[in-house]
């Protein structure tokens, strides 16, 4: 049975039968999260502290596993998301006026948090009084340049971008094929019949993988503390500050406004609707991973669920407020300061416009490097500041994500509440239900979505 939107998961378990009644608490999602934060602080202290090589390789080990597990997922659940989302515009009215719009919506939020991070970063000055120089910084392996990024686009074979994990030609081979299926209409069913199969499939397979959050968090962050330590840390203790802020204004100051102002909604019903999109966001660092969790949030906030089904997955690798606005604007002028190069008006300039045309190269993936080093590559600035900030990349990576995924769950909301298609109902009675339900209501919704997909009305663009 599908669970209503206001719906909670059972906070204990009774069994049948005959005897004394026993009650097993469960432990909510959220909760498992914080024990998993914790558990990893600490176990990441006793083995910096007591040099316990064991337990360092032990934490790599947990934490890199959960992250594999995630990528393992990552090709074809692109792939065949974006591919059913274009064909699944073909049920939505006026689909091209909310491509375009969302399209727009996530330009006005990446030039408005790029301009944070921008005055952020002039006003702390990261790089000043952290003791580190050029030589600290080690060059790159990972290239970005707008040749790279317009070249990259199309790929060679159809293979390569999956074995390979290049998110942004996989994305472009799936936009591809998804015009195809519409265009070529009925005789596209027996694909998209497919489609929607192995879609579902990894879905279902990826829930899984949440599940294990909680141990990959305490894999994640004990390592993270075990091998770079606190000291480390605390030479970049001003930029990390400076990201987790300007990641903090965006998130709970600007969306928050854009609720109130623009869709006419309340922002502190957004976010409890969204949270369990936004704290898995935190502990996995992947938005692609996040992904069947923000689109279910999204449509559980009133969303309609085939405009959901193109946004989320749009958004999953293409919107990074974080990643690709926040984080290039304060790392650029971090390393700037630390090279001792100069920025001018037009060099800010370009940061904002390589932020807001160039965040497809993020591709949800973990991480931000290949943003990072096609704003170095633009502005002229040494690739070597990459290496400076890979060591507490992990770090920055939580909050970003998390900002990352309240975007993308936020667009939708926003173009639907303009578009009067936001179902204010739902919106009003969302509530922070726990992951299991999700994949209640996913099991549950299957005949439904594929009764609506026979039903499809032709788009009228």
């Amino acid at each position: 049975m599908s669970a209503s939107p206001a719906s909670t998961a059972p906070e204990a378990e009774e069994p049948s039968g005959p005897g004394p009644r026993r009650y097993i608490p469960r432990v909510p999602f959220w909760l498992q999260i914080v024990i998993g934060l914790v558990l990893g602080v600490l176990l990441g202290w006793l083995a910096r502290s007591q040099d316990l090589g064991w337990l360092v390789t032990t934490l790599d080990e947990i934490g890199s596993l959960f992250v594999q597990l995630l990528k393992l997922a990552v090709a074809p659940l692109v792939f065949f998301a974006i591919l059913v989302s274009i064909t699944n515009l073909r049920q939505v009215n006026n689909a091209a006026r909310l491509a375009t719009r969302t399209l727009l919506w996530f330009m006005i939020t990446s030039l408005i948090a790029v301009a944070i991070g921008l005055a952020i970063g002039l006003i702390t000055n990261p790089g000043a009084g952290t003791g580190l120089t050029p030589k600290d910084g080690a060059l790159s392996e990972t290239k970005g340049s707008w040749i790279d990024f317009l070249t990259g686009i199309v790929p060679d074979n159809v293979i390569t971008p999956f074995t390979e994990l290049n998110v942004l030609q996989i994305v472009f081979m799936a936009a591809v094929a998804g015009i195809a299926a519409l265009k070529l209409g009925d005789r596209a069913k027996p694909i998209l019949t497919l489609s929607n199969a192995v879609l579902e499939l990894l879905q279902k397979a990826l829930w899984w993988v949440i599940r294990l959050a909680p141990i990959g968090t305490v894999g994640l962050i004990g390592y993270a503390i075990a091998d770079y330590g606190w000291d480390l840390i605390g030479k970049y203790a001003t930029f990390t500050a400076d990201v987790y802020i300007g990641c903090a204004l965006v998130m709970f100051g600007v969306y928050p406004l854009l609720l109130a102002t623009v869709a006419k909604v309340s922002p502190l019903q957004f976010f409890k609707g969204a949270w369990p999109a936004i704290q898995l966001a935190f502990v996995s660092r992947s938005s692609v991973g996040t992904m069947p969790v923000t689109q279910r949030v999204t449509e559980r906030l009133g969303v309609p669920k085939e405009y959901a089904s193109f946004a989320v997955p749009f958004g999953a690798t293409t919107k990074m407020d974080g990643c690709a606005a926040i984080y290039p604007a304060l790392a650029a002028i971090f390393i700037a300061q630390i090279f001792d190069v100069q920025l001018g008006i037009g060099d800010y300039l370009l940061i904002a416009f390589v932020s807001v045309i160039g965040s497809a190269a993020t591709a949800g993936l973990t991480g931000a490097t290949v943003m990072l080093t096609l704003t170095l590559s633009t502005l002229g600035l040494p690739l070597e500041g990459v290496g400076l900030l890979m060591a507490i990349d992990p770090i920055l990576d939580m909050m970003r994500t998390a900002t990352n995924v309240a975007g993308q769950a936020l667009v939708p909301v926003i173009v639907s509440a303009r578009e009067k298609i936001l179902d204010h109902d739902a919106y009003d009675t969302a509530s922070a239900s726990p992951i299991d339900s999700f994949d209640h209501d996913a099991a549950g919704d299957r005949d439904r979505d594929r009764d609506e997909a026979r039903d499809a009305v032709p788009v009228t663009a």
